[in-house]
């Protein structure tokens, strides 16, 4: 079966059609989860016995037990349902590979056997056995990639989540929140779960996201390099307070900020060979993230190439420094923001 969208999954769930097989994997680990825990749930149906539910835990590689546990009967029962997390084909041997393709090739219709990446990050692109097992998963079952959402799906997904609690949402303050908390959808739930709690029965204001919305990390230094780009600067000083003030780790902060130059360089490389930025997509991880090319697009315009080159050059500087000088890591980190300015301004090294 070739590679099935998300919403074709859900068809396949509501209409209680299962396949024998299914491979979630992907960058949206919480919808990965969430169809997980689905697809248990509706596969066995209610009141379901233990004996008819099996999970293997992350990073298991006995494929004997996985296919006992597949193998075996149900009791009292029309199905069983076994799930393995995070199955890592890279660190299988020859001889276990060998029994989990056997597996896949004769799965009985008795079990419904869902193999779900939850946390494991895998390159099926550039894995030539992460390659061979997804051909072998679509063969045998269904697979999906749960990828992340766009900004339009994911306004729908809060207004739809504060619906079912209870609370009025506009599609303007769902705008605002995915700006304070980025597309994550674990973190969005909990930010959610703590804005309904607090909006108890009734719309939920800009102000209650304000009181309660906690921004995070990626958010704050976008909003921090965006400052930098636009040469407000005392605003950029603002957002690195607010770092500190979080107890965001300087090194990951640096690492944020750092991928948004690159985002820089890599888009203002392209315009300057007459290429569209969009087909970076193809040589880079930004499937999903293409918004991060629109916006480096817009807020690059004011930066030259040599800016550019200088300004990664003192990034990198200021990396090696935060893992091996005994400054202050906050003097480091604001002596690098000095120095970005004098670039940015046409000065500077």
């Amino acid at each position: 079966m070739p590679l099935l969208k998300e919403a074709d999954l859900k068809k396949q769930i509501r209409e209680k059609k299962f396949d024998r097989l299914y491979f979630l994997y992907g960058q949206e680990k919480y919808l990965i989860k969430h169809y997980t825990q689905l697809l248990t749930q509706k596969a066995l149906g209610k009141g379901y016995s233990d004996f008819n539910f099996q999970t293997f835990p992350n990073g298991t590689s006995d494929i004997d037990a996985i296919a006992e546990a597949v193998e075996a009967l149900p009791m009292m029962a029309e199905r069983k349902c076994v799930v393995v997390y995070d199955l890592n084909v890279e660190s299988l041997s020859a001889a276990g590979l060998k029994k989990l393709y056997e597996l896949l090739e004769d799965l009985p219709d008795s079990t419904v056997l869902v193999i779900a990446q939850t946390t494991l990050e895998m390159d099926v692109k550039k894995s030539a056995k992460w390659k061979k097992f997804l051909a072998a998963a679509q063969k045998a079952g269904t697979t999906v990639e749960l990828t992340k959402r766009g900004a339009a799906a994911l306004e729908k997904q809060l207004i739809s989540w504060a619906e079912k609690r209870g609370n009025g949402l506009s599609a303007f303050n769902a705008g605002r929140i995915l700006q304070l908390c980025g597309d994550d959808l674990l973190i969005l739930s909990n930010e959610m779960e703590k804005l309904c709690a607090y909006a108890k029965d009734r719309e939920i204001t800009l102000e209650d996201i304000q009181s309660v919305v906690t921004q995070n990390l990626e958010t704050t230094v976008f909003v921090l390099s965006k400052a930098l780009m636009a040469g407000d600067f005392d605003k950029a000083y603002q957002q690195l307070d607010l770092l500190f003030y979080q107890r965001e780790e300087p090194v990951a902060v640096l690492a944020v900020l750092s991928s948004a130059y690159v985002d820089l360089y890599r888009v203002k490389a392209a315009l300057e060979s007459g290429e569209d930025p969009g087909n970076l997509s193809q040589s880079f991880d930004y499937k999903g993230k293409e918004f991060r090319l629109r916006n480096a697009q817009r807020d690059g315009k004011r930066l030259s190439m040599d800016t550019l080159r200088r300004s990664l050059r003192l990034l990198l500087e200021a990396d090696v420094k935060l893992k091996s000088s005994r400054v202050d890591n906050r003097v480091i980190l604001e002596q690098m923001i000095a120095q970005l300015k004098l670039v940015a301004e046409g000065g500077g090294r």
